[in-house]
């Protein structure tokens, strides 16, 4: 007999209800990049997020490089409607704007969901940022990707008795935020 909330996790060495798992046991997620000095960045990701690949990974694609301060100035633009999202790639179907001409480009959209995904995973990197010590003025987006997730299904129901799926295309996030080093003078020979 077991209680209904209890849940078995099978381990490889044991048994064990509703408890951590051991660590030496567990595999760890890597980043498709690692850093050169690990001191001086700080890392973030999120995985199987509900929000659209497409509309994700160009917003992903606008942001790489930026400031982190700039960023978010950024994306509380997008917010507002004063500036756009490039689209470059995934961009058929999409619409013109005025606004797209600040990246060279015609074509662009205000993805609401990605943004505000993309700005919770900014602020978790930042405070991991914090928490090591280093100075959030001099933060910039080194690496950040989007990468296509398993799709989650559903299902629509069709005409005649027909069943299609209807699937979601989720998304793995990962950033890594770099502390930008102010470059050191040489000494003047005297």
């Amino acid at each position: 007999w077991q209680l209904p909330f209890a849940k078995r996790i099978r381990c490889r060495s044991c048994t064990v209800r509703n408890g951590p798992r051991d660590p030496a046991l567990m595999v760890s997620k890597k980043y498709s990049v690692e850093p050169s000095v690990d001191s001086k960045c700080a890392k973030a990701r999120g995985s199987d997020l509900r929000v659209h690949f497409k509309n994700t990974c160009e917003t992903v694609r606008a942001l790489k490089g930026m400031n982190v301060k700039k960023a978010f100035a950024y994306m509380r633009d997008v917010l507002a409607h004063k500036r756009c999202v490039p689209f470059k790639r995934f961009a058929r179907g999409c619409g013109n704007t005025a606004q797209a001409k600040e990246w060279g480009v015609a074509r662009g959209r205000w993805p609401t969901k990605s943004i505000e995904y993309v700005q919770g995973l900014l602020q978790n990197a930042v405070a991991n940022a914090e928490f090591k010590g280093l100075d959030v003025k001099t933060l910039y987006i080194s690496h950040i990707q989007a990468n296509r997730a398993q799709k989650q299904r559903r299902r629509t129901y069709r005409a005649h008795g027909r069943i299609n799926p209807y699937m979601s295309n989720p998304t793995h996030l990962e950033v890594i935020l770099t502390s930008k080093v102010a470059p050191v003078k040489p000494p003047t020979e005297e």
